[in-house]
C-alpha cells in the first residue's frame, strides 16, 4: 500500500468540523431550527478546554452537552465555541477548542459525526487551565435533555445520555483507522 502524503484522513476530519463550526456559527445567529439540537461530546483534558473546576473534577476525561433548550451566549470562533449553561442549578461558562471535539450528533435527524481526537491536540493560544467554579446566583433553569431515540442500520436503537447522568459511565472505546494502517 502507498504511503498517504497529503494525509487524507486529516483533511477529512478539518472539513467534518468545518460542518460543526458552520451549523454552530449559524444557531449562534439565529437559534435552533425546529426540532435540532445537539449532544457534543469533548475531551476535558484536552488542551484549550477551559471549564471550572467543579465540572473537571466531576468529568476528568470526557463531558457530553446538550445544546438544546436553555442556553446562553453560545459564541463560535475558527478555532472552537463558548457557551452558557446550567448544572445543578449552577450557570456555567465553557469554552471548547474543536480540537477536542470526539462527537457530534443531531437526534432530530440521527445526524453523527465522530473525530479523531489525542491527548495532545494542539490549541491556538488558549490556556489550558480549568475557569474557577461561578458564585451562586440566581441562574436560568437547567437545561433538560430530551433524548431521541438513535438507530441503526438493522433497526436497533439506543439512547444517549445527558452529561449529568453519564459520570459513572465510561465510553465505548473509539479505535482510528490508523491503527490498522501500514505506517
Amino acid at each position: 500500500m502507498a504511503e498517504d502524503h497529503i494525509r487524507y484522513d486529516i483533511l477529512a476530519q478539518e472539513a467534518l468540523r468545518g460542518v460543526m463550526r458552520k451549523v454552530l456559527a449559524e444557531v449562534a445567529r439565529t437559534g435552533l431550527p425546529g426540532n435540532h439540537h445537539f449532544f457534543i461530546t469533548f475531551l476535558t483534558n484536552a488542551p484549550g478546554v477551559r471549564i471550572s473546576t467543579r465540572l473537571k473534577e466531576r468529568y476528568p476525561e470526557q463531558m457530553t452537552i446538550v445544546i438544546q433548550y436553555q442556553y446562553w451566549d453560545l459564541k463560535v470562533t475558527e478555532t472552537g465555541f463558548e457557551i452558557g449553561l446550567s448544572f445543578s442549578d449552577v450557570p456555567e461558562k465553557l469554552e471548547i477548542p474543536f480540537a477536542a471535539v470526539r462527537g457530534f450528533y443531531d437526534p432530530s435527524v440521527n445526524f453523527e459525526l465522530e473525530f479523531d481526537v489525542r491527548a495532545e491536540v494542539p490549541a491556538a493560544n488558549v490556556p489550558d487551565h480549568p475557569l474557577p467554579a461561578p458564585a451562586r446566583k440566581a441562574t436560568p433553569p437547567a437545561p433538560v435533555a430530551k433524548v431521541a431515540e438513535k438507530s441503526d442500520k438493522k433497526g436497533k436503537t439506543s439512547k444517549p445520555e445527558p452529561a449529568a447522568e453519564q459520570e459513572d459511565t465510561k465510553g465505548a472505546d473509539v479505535v482510528s483507522l490508523d491503527a490498522f494502517r501500514k505506517k
